[in-house]
């Protein structure tokens, strides 16, 4: 190996460059690499926890009983415009085309990409949302996925297209063995889910005063009822600034004690600049020409009595506010579906998705695809949902522009990864939150149909900024 140059980083010292973009020329010039070994002793939150000042990556589904997670970059891919979706499959397909697996036990040790979008294609960084892009991924120098009680570590690395891939291995392997001894023997303690040690904020406030959200909500429903507007969604924002860093690692924790039944994720692609959540929305996922995705629109509070709880279930289930508003995120579903799938099986009722604090209407959707061409395809064919934009989506967006006096950045939007053969898996970005340093912003949104009330909608938001509140340590 002597000579070789392996484009990687210094894996014992954790002196990180910048990684890659693979729209850069080097992409042309070089292939991606990856190698993976088992990793007993190795914690998903300690390796999180030593990636500390790095960038990092984490999702969790308990549905599938898989935590995939990585720090570092190997490669980043952005992407801008209407196109976005596109650019990245693109790129994506390209990155993955020439990578040589070396040493792969477990297809789930495969290379991965993690990233999502922007709720808006016209999205521009600034302000809470400065290190995102309309669309990123990046590929992590150091993976992670669990699996049950077993673990892989994968490292990815790119050589010369002209250099013979196998004799990188010995050098990854010695990565590889390295990063594991160091993630055995770290001694980095790893937060404690029951209690946050962010200091209480020093200011808590909320841009949008009740005032103008009964204007703005009274002002949405007077369109549905005198137009083709069938439903929007409207968020507001809640403003935290704390005397010191904030917590990531405590916050995700305790979302994945107290919300297992939900898609924790964490993108974090500039040390202290992350977004963050504990989402029940599945936008789609894709598996060969397995397609998955489900409605989630409707909600109402949980009770600490049973029988209460139950019966807030029946009563949503009653509504006929909250069928109507979940009714439409069904037939967008299937409108949009229809046509890419030889087969779509959906509930014929919707049942109650409940979580901690709140229960949803929930209908899953089932589909088999005609032609596979992987995860993002579908994303872009169904982003935004009803439940995140509202209906007929060309209406809704332009009242969502102008209601709304916060961007939303990546909130409501795509999140989550794509593998090798460009299948994967998105949630919708919603009960989540952006930090960055000392500050974080926090969105919470209400689907508003003809019949909506904004004391309701005001509560029912107020319900759903709560999971990413306790999370930072904070009393609702």
């Amino acid at each position: 190996m002597k000579g070789k140059k392996i484009e990687t980083r210094d894996w014992e010292s954790g002196d990180w460059d910048a990684g890659i973009s693979l729209q850069s020329p080097i992409s042309t010039l070089h292939r991606l690499v990856s190698c993976s070994q088992p990793a007993p002793g190795v914690s998903v939150m300690g390796f999180l926890a030593q990636a500390r000042g790095s960038e990092r990556f984490f999702w969790e589904d308990v549905r599938d009983g898989i935590v995939f997670a990585g720090f570092g970059t190997a490669v980043n891919l952005f992407a801008w415009g209407d196109n976005r979706f596109q650019s990245i499959q693109q790129q994506a397909k390209a990155l993955f085309a020439d990578a040589v697996l070396l040493n792969q036990t477990n297809p789930l040790a495969a290379p991965r990409l993690f990233g999502g979008f922007a709720f808006c294609d016209d999205f521009a960084p600034e302000n809470a949302w400065a290190a995102f892009q309309p669309a990123h991924f990046s590929l992590p120098h150091y993976q992670l996925v669990q699996v049950g009680r077993d673990s892989w570590l994968t490292i990815n690395a790119f050589i010369p297209k002209t250099d013979d891939p196998a004799e990188s291995l010995p050098v990854l392997r010695e990565a590889l063995v390295i990063r594991h001894q160091l993630l055995q023997n770290g001694g980095i303690n790893t937060p404690s889910p029951h209690h946050p040690v962010t200091l209480p904020p020093a200011q808590v406030s909320y841009p949008m005063p009740y005032e103008t959200w009964v204007e703005k909500i009274e002002t949405a429903v007077r369109q549905i009822r005198s137009a083709a507007l069938k439903k929007v969604v409207l968020a507001r924002v809640c403003q935290l600034r704390f005397r010191e860093r904030v917590n990531v690692d405590g916050a995700l924790a305790y979302l994945n004690e107290h919300y297992q039944d939900s898609y924790r994720f964490l993108f974090e692609p500039r040390p202290h600049h992350a977004f963050f959540g504990a989402t029940p929305e599945l936008l789609a996922k894709v598996e060969g020409g397995t397609l998955t995705s489900m409605a989630l629109a409707g909600s109402i509070r949980r009770s600490d009595d049973p029988a209460e709880d139950a019966a807030l279930g029946q009563q949503l289930l009653a509504s006929a506010k909250d069928r109507h508003e979940h009714d439409l995120v069904v037939m967008s579903i299937l409108e949009r579906l229809a046509s890419l799938t030889s087969q779509l099986e959906i509930a014929p009722q919707p049942g109650v998705y409940k979580l901690r604090n709140i229960q949803h209407l929930f209908t899953p959707v089932r589909g088999r695809l005609l032609q596979p061409d992987g995860i993002l395809p579908i994303a872009a064919l169904l982003h935004p949902t009803p439940a995140l934009g509202g209906s007929p989506r060309r209406l809704a967006m332009p009242v969502i522009r102008e209601a709304e006096p916060v961007p939303r950045g990546w909130y409501g939007a795509p999140v989550g990864w794509i593998d090798v053969n460009l299948d994967g898996a998105f949630a919708v970005a919603i009960r989540s939150a952006v930090a960055q340093e000392r500050r974080a912003w926090l969105y919470a949104g209400a689907g508003i149909v003809a019949d909506s009330q904004a004391e309701k909608e005001w509560e029912e938001t107020g319900l759903k900024f709560r999971p990413m509140l306790e999370a930072l340590g904070i009393a609702n």
